[in-house]
């Protein structure tokens, strides 16, 4: 596999551990509004350097995730915000605009601050 994008997480949110518990995740850059900050993890601000698209795999600290489905927005957030919503629901259809949706078999993803994310085709 070749990685696409590749970031590390910098900081987190007191509340962004809470919501994998509940099926998702979000990352955003250094940027990130003080409104939501509390809620996501900062990430390091990268491009990616193909399209997101299904089948690719979402990684956490070199732990890979089926993309089973890409929000018409997703890669433009990522790029421009470092904005991504992670859904760990396997779904096949995005719920935003902004999300994609991981398959998650083996326990939810545990992302932290230091972890390294991926996307890889």
């Amino acid at each position: 596999m070749t990685e696409i994008f590749r970031t590390t997480v910098r900081d987190a949110g007191s509340m962004a551990s809470a919501f994998i518990a509940d099926g998702l995740f979000v990352t955003f850059g250094e940027n990130a509004p003080e409104a939501l900050r509390d809620y996501c993890f900062i990430i390091e601000m990268t491009q990616t350097s193909a399209d997101l698209a299904v089948g690719q795999s979402f990684g956490v600290d070199g732990k890979l995730f089926p993309i089973t489905a890409v929000g018409e927005a997703a890669q433009k957030n990522l790029n421009g915000l470092g904005h991504l919503t992670v859904n760990v629901d396997g779904s096949s259809t995005a719920s935003l605009a902004g999300a994609i949706h991981i398959l998650c078999e083996d326990g939810q993803p545990e992302v932290q601050v230091g972890s390294v994310l991926t996307i890889e085709q």
